[in-house]
């Protein structure tokens, strides 16, 4: 069974003593492809180090994540648009988007660079990857004047209701992303995803964070997605090597890698 993870952080510290095992684990598992999305300016060579240790393995993205949104955001934009202009092989705009869970000091400053990024995915034909905390509605406004136009992108770490939801598939190049919170103990996932065709999902760890259950309080890492998958697969009433392959197609649809 193959199947991919479309959010990973491996570039991060947490996986400095043992990335090749890592590697080795996501394998084994039957992961083929890992996306990454990019942080912040102090994440570009990391990231860009790691995609080229493991070129055709692992992808990176460019964008300035909400959290790095401070009184330094003109230049930390200007650094994903060198990026973007620069020739490498990005495969995405990410992640970008709005949180409001820590402050919303800059939520103003968020909005402009939110709207910007979704605007260079849009000249460059790429992807965005949407990172959404405690600000659903915020994003939604943001998304609505592309909503005529070809944007397509993953809904990160989906952690809402049925209603919600529905706003997203109404785009209909955006896909769902499902992690380990679907197999918390009193996560309402199941019950949300049941309304949502599989053809529109798709499935990440967003590692080294929201390790899935049995592995949930650890540092979470690539190969931990089959937990993700087997459960997506009980709640879809499916198997799940027809999971695996319906998510891989999906994931490959929106980076603009089916062949």
């Amino acid at each position: 069974m193959h199947f991919i993870d479309t959010h990973a952080h491996l570039f991060l510290e947490e996986f400095a003593d043992d990335l090749p095992e890592v590697i080795a684990r996501a394998r084994e598992a039957g992961i083929t492809h890992i996306f990454m999305p990019n942080i912040d300016a102090s994440t570009i060579n990391p990231l860009l180090q790691t995609c080229d240790t493991y070129q055709g393995y692992c992808y990176p993205m460019a964008g300035l994540h909400p959290t790095s949104v401070a009184a330094d955001w003109q230049e930390q934009l200007q650094v994903v648009r060198r990026e973007l202009t620069s020739g490498r092989p990005y495969v995405a705009v990410g992640e970008i988007g709005i949180d409001l869970y820590w402050d919303r000091t800059y939520l103003e400053e968020q909005k402009q660079v939110f709207r910007q990024q979704v605007e260079w995915a849009l000249e460059s034909s790429l992807p965005i990857v949407i990172h959404c905390r405690e600000a659903f509605d915020e994003i939604m406004e943001q998304l609505r004047p592309f909503r005529e136009t070809p944007l397509r992108g993953i809904f990160h770490c989906f952690s809402g209701g049925e209603a919600e939801a529905r706003q997203i598939l109404e785009y209909p190049g955006m896909w769902i992303g499902i992690n380990g919170i679907l197999t918390f103990k009193k996560s309402p996932l199941p019950e949300v995803l049941r309304a949502v065709p599989l053809e529109r999902m798709v499935i990440e760890t967003d590692c080294p964070y929201l390790a899935p259950v049995p592995y949930r309080g650890r540092r979470n890492e690539s190969a931990y997605a089959k937990s993700t998958l087997l459960k997506l697969a009980d709640v879809c009433s499916l198997s799940p090597e027809k999971v695996a392959k319906i998510t891989s197609e999906n994931a490959l649809k929106v980076f603009g890698m089916l062949k």
